[in-house]
């Protein structure tokens, strides 16, 4: 009962659990479509074939709809405050899911049109979401604990992913694959999470650093007594004005952002880095064609949903060490580490795919290369969920001013949808024309991104904004962008204290892992 008042009371708690909610939101959408794109009723009232591209037209023009979302509410976000673009994002997200859910209900004709206005609408809110909720946290958290927060907020990201996978696949086995209720249910579902946010919301702080920015100290000051206490808020509230004044003739534009010569160009290009490089992994592709990836690997249509469920929630699990790892080992490690075990999965997958393929004429038992091959993905999402899930989402939120860390975000949002619309694009023609070969393509593009990572990429993790932003000045007064080469590769690693309290030691391994425990 204690916690329970101490968490009613908690600001910090309240802000993560609904930055949460709402990132399990956009995961619940990423898991929704993937049996809905398989129900025969529902292609029969879009009046689509199952190997139509608009299949996977439908799905991709969300992410079209996310990187216009992420502008406005980014934009909102600066303008009225966090909070109230939280609440329109959500609402938006909100009405684009009922307008999907009446996509041919009652009627055929336009039936396809609806649902694209509604994968628009919905992406619109999404994207507010992505935009929107990484900086609040963000902001709200303590520099040495932001990693963590955030990992946290992208397990509910998974936790999302498999609630939508399972009520789809519940009502598909119950219903089967031509019931009209078998992909509306899963649709309407995701209204729990808005409705659920409404309970929360009156209750969240504003972002302080967003009312000093504005000139409303008072305010400012009332919501660090609420987060902090009244003696901390005031030593935070002095902090946070000497940095805000520093930053006051910092007004940047997305215009800016994109001029070479700019201050913020360097960190603009690593955040575009970012997001292209995640979608490089390939790890999109599997979490929206899961089923079909495991029937690839020789399994038949039902128990390759079933692998895919068990693969979500073996991911869901894994995330853990994500917010475990992330401030104790740092932003950059985990990425690059994640980009070698993703290369070496992906390899794998080609071998064992080409096998399984061609197992008739080898004689090889469909287990004997199913089974490596289910273990090689299982261990490709970890890599993936634990490197590249919410790292690339926390850069953008720790090299910006207060000044451009919302129109910073909203880049890293546009960057993630566009090359998302890509990727879930391409990827049915990529299986429908290089079949196992696919996988080969994804090794090839992990090794990229693994290596411009390495070579452009600093740690984030440990830093306060300010020291962050420093990074950005010694590279340009050294003219170059190589982390290696930037203040002797200092940016490379976290800033351990040593023992004696000075920086450059790192602490013990098991010491770390339980500092972030705790």
């Amino acid at each position: 009962m204690e916690k329970l008042k101490s968490f009613y009371y908690d600001k910090r708690s309240q802000v993560v659990l609904f930055s949460s909610i709402a990132i399990a939101l956009y995961g619940y959408d990423q898991g929704m479509m993937s049996l809905i794109n398989t129900n025969n009723d529902y292609l029969t009232t879009m009046g689509i074939g199952a190997e139509d591209p608009q299949v996977g037209v439908i799905v991709s023009v969300y992410y079209l709809g996310t990187a216009v979302g992420a502008v406005i509410f980014s934009l909102m976000a600066d303008r009225w405050g966090r909070k109230p673009a939280l609440f329109w994002c959500l609402a938006t997200a909100s009405l684009g899911n009922l307008i999907m859910f009446v996509a041919g209900l009652g009627y055929s004709r336009g039936a396809l049109a609806v649902m694209y206005l509604g994968r628009v609408v919905m992406g619109l809110g999404v994207g507010g979401v992505d935009s929107v909720v990484p900086i609040y946290s963000s902001e709200l958290s303590e520099d040495d604990a932001r990693g963590k927060a955030l990992a946290q907020e992208f397990q509910s990201n998974i936790f999302g992913l498999n609630m939508a996978f399972a009520i789809n696949l519940a009502v598909t086995v119950t219903l089967g694959k031509r019931n009209e209720w078998a992909w509306r249910v899963p649709i309407i579902c995701m209204q729990a999470y808005p409705l659920s946010l409404l309970l929360i919301f009156e209750r969240l702080p504003e972002s302080p650093r967003w009312f000093i920015s504005h000139g409303r100290q008072e305010d400012a000051k009332e919501s660090l007594f609420a987060i902090m206490g009244e003696e901390d808020g005031k030593n935070k509230f002095d902090e946070l004005t000497e940095q805000a004044n520093n930053e006051s003739d910092q007004s940047v534009g997305y215009k800016d952002m994109f001029t070479p010569g700019h201050p913020q160009f360097h960190p603009t290009m690593i955040v575009v880095l970012g997001q292209v490089n995640q979608a490089l992994t390939g790890y999109g592709a599997v979490s929206v064609y899961g089923p079909q990836i495991f029937e690839l690997l020789g399994y038949g249509v039902r128990k390759s949903e079933y692998l895919t469920q068990g693969n979500y929630i073996s991911y869901f699990v894994l995330m853990t060490f994500a917010w475990l790892l992330i401030d104790a080992f740092g932003r950059r490690t985990l990425l690059l580490w994640g980009s070698v075990v993703l290369t070496i999965c992906f390899a794998l997958l080609t071998v064992f795919g080409g096998l399984s393929m061609n197992s008739d004429e080898y004689g090889i038992p469909t287990d004997a290369v199913a089974i490596p091959g289910i273990v090689t993905l299982f261990v490709a999402t970890a890599a993936f969920g634990i490197g590249w899930l919410a790292t690339v989402w926390l850069i953008p939120t720790e090299i910006y001013p207060t000044t451009a860390r919302a129109q910073g975000t909203a880049v890293s949002v546009i960057i993630w949808g566009l090359a998302n619309f890509a990727v879930t694009l391409l990827t049915p023609i990529l299986f429908n024309n290089l079949n196992y070969w696919i996988f080969l393509v994804f090794a090839a593009t992990n090794t990229i991104a693994g290596i411009s990572t390495y070579l452009y990429v600093p740690e984030t993790g440990g830093r306060s904004f300010e020291e962050n932003q420093e990074f950005f000045d010694k590279a340009r007064d050294e003219k170059t962008w190589r982390v290696g080469k930037i203040d002797d590769g200092e940016h490379k690693y976290l800033p351990y204290p040593k023992p004696g309290g000075q920086d450059g030691e790192s602490q013990p391994l098991l010491q770390r892992i339980r500092d972030q425990v705790t």
